[in-house]
């Protein structure tokens, strides 16, 4: 497959790393000498200076032949303009744009992307997802990552191992025995800043980050068993009016369960208009290291601090500060992955990657055929995906411990007829059945081959 990456920021880097990893033909474009030396020294792509919407650079890039065009430039409008160019010119047959301005989003103008005007096949908007991620969390108190599958139907749940966290200590192979109808598959572990994918003999050690796939219904069952038994959050204050924060806030006010929000926002015409945006929030204007405002907003009693400024340091501080004043759950939006390790020994117990939602939402639509859906996991640790079992599938007719899973692969469960299916020795996989599986980065391809239809990655 040819692809072309417009944009070598941190998104266009490790999309064109997942994409040249995978042996696609990819040619970045940039117009920041700095950026296109590094990714030509770093992957094993092609690389092209200039401008990304200009017709000749993306001539001069393999726009003729190319099979889709992903535009995450830093700016709404090349990202716009590149995939018109790719479309209108090249007939290039998929184009995705990141677009971060909510402007253009609004629903009275959804007719702007249609094919008559700007024929773009798939819009990202970071903001509107890295909310919703956050959402997801929330309602899951507790967790460090939720990621919904299947029709959520199965989740993939983060937690944070403690001294106090009731399974630690106890090999994985146990939970069979101790919750035989919890529907529950640990597939990675994260210790010391390493992932690793388990065994059946591995422990969970304090201090460990545990990846669990868990029938939905079971979710509450298996925080319990992890010594996670919140409320849900009744009062959050978000640090930040932007885009991410305006959205957050007008998403948790649809919630059933009553959520009280507040926001505080350093610029004052900006937290005048989102005053206007959120009439049933109290908005703040102020700098949210200031500790004085910090107690005049009360952020001790919040159940929840989200920090999601423009400035990640201004985030950690934040979060940290909220903390010490009493907030019991922080999160912080956190684009720099050098920080990433820091956050949990500094106390902050969510940490939000931007790049890593944009990316997983980028591979859902990239990957074709039988997947339905991938997330990146862990920084490169490995991918979670979700896909159709074909008849002609090995992984079809025969039970799963007759089956060998190459190195790096965990089956995380197997939906049937709306029935979630935790997978054991004895389960047979069904032709149409969805199953979700983990596989390590070096275990991708290896995935590729388990079925006879390829799961047409690419």
């Amino acid at each position: 497959m040819k692809v072309i990456v417009c944009g070598a920021g941190q998104v266009g880097f490790n999309i064109a790393r997942y994409l040249s990893n995978e042996d696609n033909d990819v040619t970045v474009i940039d117009q920041r000498q700095d950026l296109i030396r590094k990714m030509s020294d770093t992957l094993e792509v092609q690389c092209v200076l200039g401008h990304a919407s200009h017709p000749p650079i993306l001539e001069q890039a393999g726009a003729a032949d190319a099979d889709m065009v992903i535009a995450v430039t830093a700016a709404d409008e090349v990202n716009m303009v590149a995939c018109q160019v790719a479309h209108s010119l090249f007939n290039v047959p998929t184009t995705i744009a990141r677009v971060r301005s909510q402007s253009y989003l609004q629903p009275i103008w959804a007719n702007l992307f249609s094919p008559d005007h700007l024929p773009i096949d798939v819009i990202i908007s970071p903001e509107i997802e890295v909310a919703r991620s956050i959402i997801r969390r929330l309602q899951v108190p507790g967790a460090i990552e939720v990621i919904p599958l299947a029709g959520d139907k199965v989740r993939l749940i983060g937690v944070r191992c403690t001294e106090d966290t009731p399974l630690v200590n106890t090999p994985l192979r146990q939970l069979t025995v101790l919750f035989p109808d919890l529907n529950i598959v640990v597939v990675g572990i994260v210790r010391d800043g390493r992932a690793i994918v388990p065994s059946a003999e591995d422990q969970m050690l304090a201090g460990d980050e545990v990846l669990f796939v868990v029938d939905t219904q079971h979710i509450r069952r298996a925080m319990t068993a992890f010594g996670h038994e919140e409320p849900e959050a009744r009062s959050v204050v978000i640090f930040g009016g932007g885009n991410i924060g305006q959205f957050l806030a007008q998403q948790i006010a649809t919630l059933p369960n009553g959520c009280g929000v507040k926001v505080i926002e350093a610029d004052r015409s900006r937290a005048e208009q989102v005053a206007k945006n959120l009439p049933d929030s109290l908005v703040l204007n102020g700098d949210v290291l200031d500790s004085a405002l910090l107690e005049e907003a009360n952020v001790g009693a919040a159940e929840t601090v989200v920090a999601v400024t423009n400035d990640d340091e201004t985030n950690v501080l934040s979060a940290l500060l909220a903390k010490r004043h009493g907030a019991k759950r922080v999160m912080a939006l956190v684009n720099k992955t050098d920080y990433a390790p820091l956050m949990s020994t500094l106390g902050i117990d969510v940490v939000i990657s931007p790049r890593a939602i944009t990316v997983s939402n980028i591979l859902h639509h990239v990957r074709r055929g039988r997947i339905h859906s991938v997330h990146s996991i862990h920084e490169g640790f490995g991918e979670l995906i979700e896909a159709d079992a074909m008849e002609t599938s090995p992984l079809v007719g025969k039970p799963l411990k007759e089956i060998k899973l190459p190195t790096g692969v965990l089956l995380g469960a197997v939906v049937r007829n709306d029935k979630v299916i935790s997978p054991r020795g004895t389960t047979v996989v069904q032709s149409g059945d969805r199953v979700v599986l983990f596989a390590a980065t070096d275990a991708v391809k290896k995935v590729e081959k388990m079925f006879s239809v390829r799961l047409e990655f690419f």
